[in-house]
């Protein structure tokens, strides 16, 4: 009964939201924001996030606003992303009514890029066709679709006044469209707008919230009253053991404090500092710890277990358990005998199947989700390429399943899809062929359901998690990893709670990426705050990575005291890791700023973004110089250019296909700061951009972008943009002042070749190092390096992450989306 109460509640909630947003009318959402990029000041009815809520209606008054606010950006810069998009014509087939929506069946051609979800437009006639706007036109919501057979639901009772859905006041164009829809064979045009299909399953998440777990935790910001020492979890001794010597101090504490059944438990990672690798023996620790009150005294009790069992009982309990210890895995019976047949895909390990101590009564279940495919898949590829540990201190790999889009080619042998059709193989292979068409929807639903009920950690996006697949669950999560929590809005934050959980980690770093937020309006009051941040702010405790193992030395001083109060400290060897051949020469150091004060900023007419080609200019001679002296950086794999500006981006691919006839791609990754979140190279060049002498330096001014850009590095950062305009910002001006602090600001004029000649890099040499390093503060030492010709690298570079965009400081949407 409660699940069938949550799918009413969750019915009534969705027809709210496609109530309200169905009847808005699309032309003056245009005029609205037109309008609001030139003033996004105070707008009634919304309020500023707050740290802390007194009830959820004060919650909801807050939120629910500007999620709307976002969706009306969203439904704008669909139709700037889509304007090459073409009308294309549609038909009613037939028409039905329920719950007071319009569902036409519409015969529609040459629309394969629509999909479920997706938000239309329909009208009597095309926009922009004439002076005469259209009589007739309003929003559609695609249900479903088969061929060319799309079934809508519509809005045409009215528009709905504010976010009383019981307020509704009618309109023309509406009432114009009503025989459009309403009667078969008549015609009228149709253009796709955007997917609506994440933020309404984060609206759904936002109104749950009365029945989410921890309702009141995420309200006050307060632990729940249940949380003492005799909850707390333990593990067995040589699990113990396995991750004190494999984790650092700071990584132990933060997987205690997970064992401590902290309702919510907060870890900070900043960059380098292993934060999959804490997340790794996260899940080694929670899949196999047991209650406090099962261990006596230090030690594992099995007094406490009841008398021993007779031999054959315990077998008996064993092949409960693990049945394919005494026969055939039963999944392994549908498989070919290949040997990869995955469920347990080979990965270098000698992989074995997990036996369940008898101790262990409970099978704890843990669900992974993260805000984009490529986070989530660099943590599913680490799992399967190390495992994780049991409590006798075995590797092995657990069932686990990557369930939603767009997995990652390395992580396709755990893909849902993937096991999925690997069944449907198998039933083929003994004598079935009713499957040879990819099988019925209904034999695909049960293996779905089958595959997730037997995952011990499920994979998935924060938004994927929302949908019907997890609706249709046995049994909900104990646990719930998300990693890149502050990344995230907090209504995508809710979307995964609402499986059911008894604990919570939110994993990330406010100082690094913000969550994408599209509406100005929404941004300036809160919206991309996480829930992360939120958190924080209120006060809760966090754990926080301090030991990073990414960057020399040279390269973490700045950000470890501008964002980490100076609490970053460095692994061992980090220095001999990190040392390169490069570094003999001032101006190829760890940190370099050259100041290109001759530089001017663009803007491309018709873009919201920036372009400076002589900042261009001069980094492709100082790569050209840097891969004739080293021609091991001639690698993306190696070497990387950054930029906060798409359009800037869009211009070093372009330079570098003229300039070397090499697609960039091959020989140097470029990509926006947005787009290597989570990234590393061992050098990184950071083209700031902007160069102006009264003008902003817009969203290069936020701190977090900054900190991301000048730590993707392991060797060398080499920072390229103007003093002058930079040093409006206080966080610029303190990165410039440590670089002149430190004898690594190098002032730079054309012609720029003149600067890299053989002559001018002599004159930049680095004095030969002292025998022993002094003990001083990096930032007051000379950028002499001690040089030992070590080219290994320290650490392989990671997935790429996502692609997020960024929000424009003119309300225009510039990031990582690739043009190319």
């Amino acid at each position: 009964m409660a699940v069938d109460k949550n799918k009413l509640e969750e019915e009534a909630c969705v027809h709210r939201f496609y109530k309200i947003v169905l009847s808005w009318d699309y032309l003056r959402l245009l005029k609205q924001s037109t309008k609001n990029s030139k003033d996004t000041g105070d707008k009634s009815g919304l309020k500023a996030v707050k740290d802390t809520y007194k009830d959820v209606n004060d919650y909801l008054a807050t939120f629910e606003p500007l999620l709307f606010e976002e969706v009306k950006a969203q439904i704008i810069q669909g139709k700037n992303e889509e304007e090459a998009t073409e009308w294309v014509q549609g038909m009613t087939a037939e028409c039905s009514e329920v719950n007071g929506f319009y569902l036409p069946m519409v015969i529609c051609v040459n629309a394969e890029s629509i999909s479920q979800n997706d938000l239309l437009l329909l009208s009597n006639k095309k926009f922009g066709e004439g002076r005469e706007l259209p009589t007739a036109y309003a929003f559609g919501l695609v249900e479903h679709r088969q061929h060319d057979k799309i079934r809508l639901r519509m809005n045409l009772s009215g528009e709905v006044k504010g976010f009383n859905t019981d307020e509704v006041q009618s309109c023309p164009r509406l009432l114009n469209m009503h025989p459009l829809i309403t009667e078969v064979q008549r015609y009228f045009f149709i253009m796709k707008i955007c997917s609506l299909s994440t933020i309404v399953r984060e609206y759904v998440a936002l109104r749950s919230i009365s029945s989410l777990p921890f309702k009141n935790s995420i309200l006050s910001v307060t632990e729940s009253n249940d949380s003492s020492e005799d909850r707390a979890w333990k593990i067995s001794r040589p699990l113990k053991e396995f991750i004190e010597t494999s984790h650092n101090m700071s990584q132990i504490e933060a997987i205690n404090a997970g064992l401590s059944r902290r309702s919510f438990v907060l870890i900070q990672g900043p960059p380098g500092t292993g934060k999959t690798q804490t997340i790794l023996g996260l899940l080694s620790a929670i899949l196999h710890a047991t209650p406090a009150r099962v261990h006596s005294k230090g030690k594992f009790s099995g007094v406490k277990r009841g008398p021993e069992l007779p031999i054959q009982e315990k077998y008996n309990h064993w092949e409960k358990a693990s049945p394919w210890l005494v026969g055939c895995n039963p999944r392994e019976e549908l498989m070919p005998k290949d040997g990869d047949d995955g469920f347990f895909p080979t990965s270098g390990n000698d992989l074995k199947p997990e036996v369940v101590n008898s101790s262990r009564k409970y099978r704890v279940r843990v669900l992974v989700c993260a805000p984009s495919n490529s986070a989530l898949d660099e943590i599913v590829l680490r799992l399967l390429n190390t495992g994780i540990r049991d409590e006798n201190n075995r590797t092995y790999n657990p069932k686990i399943v990557r369930i939603g889009l767009k997995a990652h080619h390395s992580v396709q042998a755990v893909s849902m899809d993937y096991l999925v059709e690997q069944k449907l193989a198998g039933m083929d292979s003994q004598g079935s062929d009713k499957q040879k068409q990819g099988g019925a929807p209904k034999d695909k639903d049960s293996i779905r359901a089958s595959i997730l009920d037997e995952a011990v950690i499920v994979f998935s996006t924060l938004s994927f998690s929302g949908s019907t697949v997890f609706s249709k669950l046995n049994r909900g999560f104990d646990v719930v990893i998300i990693d890149e929590a502050a990344q995230a809005v907090e209504p995508a934050t809710l979307v995964p709670l609402a499986n059911g959980c008894k604990q919570v980690f939110l994993v990330g770093d406010p100082v690094q990426l913000p969550a994408t937020v599209i509406s100005p309006i929404a941004e300036k009051f809160g919206y991309g705050t996480s829930l992360f941040k939120r958190f924080q702010r209120a006060g809760y405790p966090v754990q926080m990575l301090k030991t990073q193992y990414r960057m020399h030395p040279e390269i973490r001083s700045f950000p470890s005291r501008e964002f980490y109060d100076e609490s970053l400290e460095d692994g061992p060897d980090v220095i001999e890791q990190t040392r390169r051949l490069w570094h003999d020469y001032r101006c190829f150091g760890p940190f370099t700023f050259f100041d290109i004060h001759e530089g001017k900023e663009s803007q491309p007419s018709g873009s919201g973004s920036w372009i400076n080609v002589d900042e261009v200019e001069f980094v492709l001679v100082m790569y050209h110089k840097l891969v004739t002296k080293y021609p091991e950086l001639k690698s993306s794999s190696r070497l990387a250019i950054i930029s906060p500006y798409r359009h800037q981006v869009k211009l070093f691919r372009e330079k570098f296909r003229e300039t070397f006839g090499v697609e960039s791609e091959k020989v140097v990754d470029i990509n926006t700061v947005d787009g290597f979140q989570g990234r590393e190279k061992d050098v990184a060049i950071f083209s700031c951009v902007r160069a102006s002498k009264d003008r902003g330096i817009g969203f290069v001014a936020d701190f977090r972008r900054m900190n991301v850009g000048i730590t993707r590095a392991r060797a060398s950062v080499l920072v390229v943009g103007s003093v002058s305009t930079l040093k409006r910002d206080d966080h610029w001006k303190n990165l410039i002042e440590s670089a002149e602090k430190r004898n690594v600001l190098i002032e730079v004029s054309k012609p720029y070749t003149e600067f890299f000649s053989d002559a001018n890099l002599k004159l930049m040499e680095v004095k030969e190092a002292k025998p022993e390093r002094p003990e001083a503060p990096l930032e007051d030492m000379d950028v002499t390096v001690p040089i030992d010709g070590n080219e290994d690298d320290a650490e392989q570079g990671q997935v790429a992450d996502q692609d997020f965009g960024e929000a424009g400081e003119d309300g225009g949407f510039d990031g990582g989306y690739d043009e190319d």
